[in-house]
This record gives structure tokens, C-alpha cells and sequence, in this order.
């Protein structure tokens, strides 16, 4: 008889937690996976599949007016919220069982409820409507990746907003809408709801938007996102909420009111480790709330890991996944695996978007004194064509002493294509003069990459 139940039980269904089951199950161990939610995680279910359909919606507008600069003639459009809504919890549904699909297929058992760690080898599965899966069981090993959620401010009326779950299911499309924050999801949202039409306002208390990004990138995007009629309101903080007969009334800390019909918290997240049972077996807590772990992603407790957004490293699905993996390869395929986290490109899908890996101007002047700066901004060709007045950015930063590109920024049309590809040269350790070897491919917005030759000098600095 076996002395567990399983040789490693996954508690969440996410990104991270699927890829290691499905690794795990294929060495032959037996493996469980208990997911309280829906199976896909905060990616598929609420993050980024969801968003990106609704990035895709919102940029039909532009589109069109686009086409009718190159003589297209278009009938009045019209956008129907609820009909986009419908189709996109189907596609939603469809992936969540791709996910079930694979799962079974590598020989998981899922199980449907809330986990929570008993002692070191066992977990509680609690009841839930419609499942029969609730009762302990024993486990070998016990990998959590529970992900994050969304964290609410604090202040009277606050609780008369929504965050980015709601976000996804609002029964109506609201006329005002204002979105709270200055990261990747605030100014991800405040695109798309513009983009559909919204009247959006954009506030944040910091001096400005995307911080951890690159300066001159948050700089310009804040003027692209005003050009495209959003309000950008920086340096100031909610005092209060209140509802009136004709919407939310939000009131500054600087005085400022706006009154809209919606208001969106998008003010971060946090490592979802409420009521796990950690401090029952000594997983300790970093002092942001994640789980701490090391590169192997193993805990302060001896048979317990944990990857993903709950330790609070890299909060992208893509890190997830190959944490997950390596986890997997090293404790069931006797492959020990590490993922390594430097020079991780990421993408924000705003309007325009920006894509970025490597280190921003200010990290790598801290980090090496002298830096040299290549940068470009100009009309994307498309654009001239029909008078638009979009700007494109596009930022090198060089190391001097050996010449290696150690920062690539975009901020226009495609920046995410362009980026993962220039990931891959950057995470080789790609020279200037290797970069500048490689012919530009013509007429594309990327070609400005390679073709880049002049040092930006800081007296040539001004407006973006």
C-alpha cells in the first residue's frame, strides 16, 4: 500500500500549477491538482486571455478611422458590449476545458474545492456546490500556486468600486468610467475602455504612470494615452467615494471631484495565501505577504514549494509556467532545474503598446556609472499617410566598457512582436555592433531598431 495518496499534490489550476502536474504525471507520479475556482487561473479565467479579447475589441475604433484615411468608406459601427461579453466567456469556457483536457490526459486527478495544508503531507479539500471531492488526503510532496488578487484601497466608499475580476463581467458598459492606478493593468484597462467609446479618466498618486519602467517609455505613453482622449490625474489619491443620483463622486486629496458612472481599482495585487494553513508548517511570508522560496522554488518547509504570483518574483504567466516546469523536471524527472529570471521581456498592452527586457536608463546607470542611449521617436509610416499624429519610441541602452545591449524599449504599434524577438538577443548578451549588423528589414516600424547609430547626449533631451 502506498504510504501517501499522491507524490505531489498542486493546489490551484493556474498556469504555474497546471505545467507542473502535467510534467510531474508524466514522470508516472501520481498527482493531484484541487482548484477552487475555475481551471486556467487569473490568466485564462480574469487576466490576460480575457483582456487581450477585450485589447482586440477596443482597437476597432481606431482601425476604422485608420481605413478611412487610406479611402475606405464605412457604414456607421456600432459595438454590442453584451454580445462580446457572451462570446467571450464561450472562449473563455472552451480554454478552461483545453486545460481540464491536458490535465486528464497526463494522468492528474482533479479536484475541484478550496485546499488547505493540514500538516506537512496532508491537505483538506473543502466542500464545494456540485463537487464530491472534498475530504484530506495525503501527499508525497505539495506545490501551491494559488496566484494573487486584486488589492482594494482602503477609504470610505471604496467598496463602491470594482477591480479588475468585475471588470470582465460588467453588465453594462459605462458611459464614465475612471481607473485607479499607474502600473501595466490601470493603463491597460483605461485603453480599452476608452477604445469602446468610454469616457475615461486615469488617476494615480504617482508622478507618473508604468513605474519599474524605463523614463522616457512612461513618459511618452502618458502624452500618447492623452492624445487618444484619455484624462491622465497624477499625484493625487482618493479621499473618499460616494454614490449620487447620477453616479460615483470621487474626491481627491488635492480637492480635485470627478463624478463617472464606474470606478476601477486597479492598485495592484496581492499573493493569495489567506487561510492555506502556512504558518501550520512553517512557510514563511516575505514581507510583501509572498511565500519566500529559493531558485528550486522550495520553501522554508522541507516537502512544500510554491510558484508563480504567490511568491511574488516575476508576476507573468510565461515565468509561471517555467517555474512550474523546472520545479517538475527537478523533483520527478531527476533533472534539477532552475529558471533563471534575468533580462525577462514583458508587454504592456495599452494603446500603443509597449514592450520592454532588460534594464531601464536609470537601473543601468546605477548599476554601471556611464551608460550610452540610443533612442528614435517619430510617425509611424501608416500614420503619415493620413496626417495621424501617434508617435512611435524606441530606446537602446549600452553598456560602454563592452558594448552589450542591456535595455531594448518600444512604445508603438506591434511593440510586443518586436520585443520578443529582441528578448532573444539580449538574453545571448547582444553587442551595439552585433545589433547594428543586422540588415534592417524595409519599410517596417522595427527597422528603426537596427539603424540607430547616434548617441542620445542628454542636452539633446526635451518633449517625447
Amino acid at each position: 500500500m502506498a504510504e501517501y495518496d499522491f507524490d505531489l499534490f498542486v493546489i490551484g489550476a493556474g498556469s504555474g500549477g497546471v505545467r507542473a502536474a502535467r510534467v510531474a504525471a508524466m514522470s508516472g507520479a501520481r498527482v493531484a491538482v484541487a482548484e477552487e475556482y475555475r481551471v486556467g487561473g487569473t490568466c485564462v479565467i480574469r487576466g490576460c486571455v480575457p483582456k487581450k479579447f477585450m485589447v482586440y475589441a477596443s482597437e476597432v475604433k481606431a482601425q476604422l478611422k485608420t481605413a478611412k484615411g487610406y479611402g475606405w468608406t464605412i457604414g456607421e459601427a456600432s459595438f454590442d458590449w453584451k454580445s462580446f461579453l457572451h462570446d467571450k466567456d464561450v472562449e473563455i469556457a472552451r480554454l478552461s476545458g483545453i486545460y481540464v483536457t491536458n490535465l486528464q490526459k497526463a494522468g492528474a486527478h482533479l479536484l475541484h474545492g478550496r485546499a488547505e495544508i493540514v500538516d506537512a503531507h496532508t491537505v483538506e479539500v473543502l466542500p464545494k456546490a456540485g463537487s464530491k471531492d472534498a475530504g484530506r488526503y495525503t501527499a508525497r510532496k505539495i506545490l501551491i500556486a494559488t496566484g494573487g488578487r486584486p488589492w482594494r484601497p482602503d477609504f470610505p466608499g471604496a467598496e463602491l468600486g470594482i477591480t479588475s475580476d468585475e471588470a470582465f463581467h460588467l453588465p453594462e458598459l459605462p458611459k464614465r468610467v475612471m481607473v485607479v492606478g499607474g502600473g501595466y493593468i490601470a493603463v491597460e484597462f483605461a485603453s480599452i475602455f476608452n477604445g469602446l467609446g468610454v469616457q475615461t479618466t486615469l488617476c494615480y498618486r504617482g508622478a507618473n504612470i508604468l513605474r519599474g519602467f524605463d523614463d522616457d517609455v512612461r513618459a511618452h505613453l502618458a502624452d500618447e494615452l492623452e492624445k487618444r482622449g484619455i484624462k491622465v490625474v497624477l499625484g493625487c489619491s482618493h479621499e473618499k467615494l460616494e454614490k449620487t443620483e447620477t453616479g460615483l463622486l470621487s474626491t481627491f486629496n488635492n480637492d480635485l471631484t470627478f463624478e463617472t458612472d464606474a470606478v476601477m481599482f486597479a492598485t495592484g495585487r496581492d499573493p493569495y495565501v489567506a487561510g492555506l494553513g502556512l504558518e501550520k508548517v512553517g512557510v514563511k511570508l516575505n514581507d510583501r505577504g509572498a511565500i519566500m522560496v529559493d531558485d528550486y522554488s522550495r520553501t522554508t518547509a522541507d516537502n512544500i514549494w510554491a510558484v508563480g504570483d504567490v511568491t511574488d518574483r516575476i508576476n507573468l504567466t510565461p515565468v509561471a509556467i517555467r517555474e512550474g516546469a523546472a520545479f517538475a523536471q527537478t523533483e520527478f524527472h531527476d533533472n534539477p532545474t532552475t529558471f533563471d529570471h534575468d533580462m525577462v521581456a514583458s508587454a504592456v498592452f495599452s494603446q500603443p503598446p509597449v514592450g520592454a527586457v532588460g534594464m531601464s536608463e536609470a537601473q543601468a546607470r546605477q548599476a554601471f556609472g556611464k551608460v550610452d542611449i540610443y533612442r528614435a521617436v517619430f510617425r509611424p509610416m501608416k500614420s503619415t499617410f493620413y496626417g495621424g499624429q501617434d508617435r512611435c519610441l524606441m530606446k537602446l541602452v549600452v553598456k560602454p566598457d563592452d558594448q552589450r545591449v542591456v535595455g531594448v524599449h518600444v512604445v508603438g504599434p506591434d511593440s510586443p512582436e518586436i520585443i520578443q524577438m529582441a528578448a532573444i538577443a539580449v538574453k545571448m548578451g547582444v553587442t551595439k555592433p552585433q545589433w547594428d549588423s543586422t540588415c534592417a528589414v524595409h519599410p517596417t516600424l522595427a527597422e528603426e531598431l537596427v539603424t540607430m547609430r547616434e548617441k542620445y547626449m542628454p542636452s539633446e533631451m526635451g518633449t517625447v
